[in-house]
């Protein structure tokens, strides 16, 4: 464990230092009775801002330890806490905003969205039924109870000055109710109970023009016949509602292969629909930003890479033609123009062998296609729906290094045992350049659970991909191809870039290093 100090601790009678005070003991013990003159303490370990937590009121200046299950800042009855009671005060929020956020949820897209408010001083609050969640040893205040709660619901948007979601399956009626009474919601409630039912986003994007593999909905084993003899095999049929991360998608490869997979998606009474083969070559992704103002930004297409229906490895930018980025990108921007409210989107998309670009589906937050963003542009996706959703500019969206690689730490076993993995993996990624590891400190471990992510920027996705390779092969980075760049690009402005990355592709296929500026 590291532990770093900073303190003057005097004693209640006398105005010296007390010189012989260790650390160690008042983390295990309350000292004598001292008086708080200044006291400030970091702890670096891996669950210790849980298992320690110090405070002390602002109404004594007497040091209170407490015990860690009752130190924590979230709490059941938010009405008995130091944390809603500073919340409720009339002290001025400082900050970029004066809005306090309230995020629905508080998983590790909750917790990425604290750590880019604490560098703008913006207080996110969260609302999320797990004590432990991501987002709870971060956030301004955490309020533990449900997200489906509709009471609960008003209760913690009435503490915000505009409400969000880290998840889409949240209580649409509940948000339009709020909207009614003035609260702001951003995006829109109308927005979210369009994407939270896949058929319904669906209809809408194709009563909006957008290009989309042909669907259609099922309500029985004939029509689900019918569908296959139309849209031929292999068949995807989906659940409307809670598809996300792999859950709800079945693929049938005949029609003897219906009934199995109808019932490994729960029946015909979840609702389901069921959408042609997409014939793609690649999956893609752009992450687009809407500004208050309606304003709206695109990040540079991403190529996304699945394993086992789960986002994998996420690269940018995408290795595909000019025409195609652009095709993808106004997709894209035609798609987020036709939904209301502010904020980050993800925008899947399948690119086909034959050159099409059609829509897969939208993700109204920020999204793990979009993770590389924190250290491979500008402005993060996590900064940016914080900008979105409160007021501010949108910040600039384009890359700030020639490539980045996103690769998703999985979990590859239950328990300890993944846990481990998942630290081995952690410690060699360390020793490559240009790597950075998030964990989202999650309490348990389970198969194909999102625990953290890892990126990694440099000179080009080539070089990346050796790295990622080495990284993943247990093997100490070597490369005896990866010299000090021979050639260097330089650009007058952004609009050479699509030539000059062309140029650049070609020398590394030669394995001729390259530095793009």
């Amino acid at each position: 464990m590291l532990l770093q100090t900073s303190m003057a601790v005097f004693s209640s009678s006398t105005s010296e230092p007390v010189s012989s005070f260790k650390p160690s003991q008042f983390l295990s013990r309350p000292p004598p009775s001292l008086s708080l003159r200044f006291f400030s303490v970091s702890i670096a370990n891996d669950n210790c801002n849980r298992n320690h937590r110090l405070r002390h009121s602002s109404s004594s200046s007497s040091l209170k330890l407490y015990n860690p299950i009752f130190a924590c800042r979230a709490s059941r009855d938010s009405h008995e806490t130091d944390s809603s009671r500073r919340k409720d005060d009339d002290s001025p929020v400082h900050g970029l905003s004066e809005k306090i956020v309230g995020v629905l949820g508080g998983g590790q897209l909750g917790r990425m969205l604290c750590q880019a408010a604490s560098k703008m001083a913006i207080k996110v609050m969260v609302l999320d039924p797990s004590e432990n969640c991501p987002a709870s040893a971060l956030a301004y205040d955490h309020m533990v109870r449900s997200f489906d709660d509709s009471a609960t619901v008003e209760e913690f948007a009435r503490r915000c000055g505009v409400l969000t979601v880290e998840i889409e399956h949240v209580d649409v009626a509940t948000l339009e109710k709020l909207e009614q009474q003035g609260i702001d919601c951003e995006p829109k409630a109308s927005t979210i109970r369009i994407i939270q039912d896949k058929y319904l986003q669906k209809v809408h994007f194709s009563r909006h023009g957008i290009p989309l593999p042909e669907f259609m909905e099922i309500n029985n084993l004939e029509e689900t016949k019918r569908a296959g003899e139309l849209y031929g095999y292999p068949l995807m049929i989906k659940s409307k509602r809670l598809a996300y991360d792999g859950r709800g998608n079945a693929v049938a490869k005949s029609e003897g292969e219906l009934s199995s997979a109808i019932d490994v998606l729960g029946g015909f009474g979840r609702g389901l629909y069921v959408e042609k083969w997409a014939p793609f070559i690649k999956e893609l992704a752009v992450t687009v930003a809407r500004g208050r103002d309606n304003s709206i930004l695109s990040y540079p297409v991403v190529e996304t890479i699945h394993k086992e229906n789960i986002c994998h490895i996420v690269k940018a930018p995408a290795d595909v033609p000019w025409r195609i980025r652009k095709l993808a990108n106004d997709v894209a921007y035609k798609a987020i123009s036709s939904l209301e409210g502010a904020g980050v989107f993800a925008v899947e998309l399948f690119l086909t062998r034959d050159g099409q670009i059609l829509l897969n589906e939208v993700a109204p937050r920020p999204h793990n296609s979009g993770h590389h963003t924190i250290e491979s542009c500008y402005t993060s996706q996590f900064e940016q729906h914080l900008r979105a959703v409160v007021g501010l500019p949108l910040g600039d969206p384009s890359m700030k290094t020639p490539a980045a690689i996103m690769y998703n730490l999985l979990g590859e076993d239950e328990g300890e045992p993944g846990f481990k993995v998942a630290h081995q993996l952690i410690a060699r990624a360390l020793e490559i350049p240009g790597a950075t590891a998030h964990w989202y400190d999650k309490p348990e471990m389970r198969r194909q659970r999102k625990m953290g992510h890892i990126t990694l920027v440099g000179p080009s996705v080539g070089v990346l991909e050796a790295r990622l390779k080495s990284m993943l092969r247990e093997e100490g980075y070597e490369n005896p191809n990866e010299v000090a760049p021979r050639v260097g690009i330089v650009m007058g402005s952004d609009s050479d870039l699509p030539v000059m990355k062309d140029a650049a592709r070609i020398l590394n296929m030669f394995g001729v290093s390259t530095e793009v500026w």
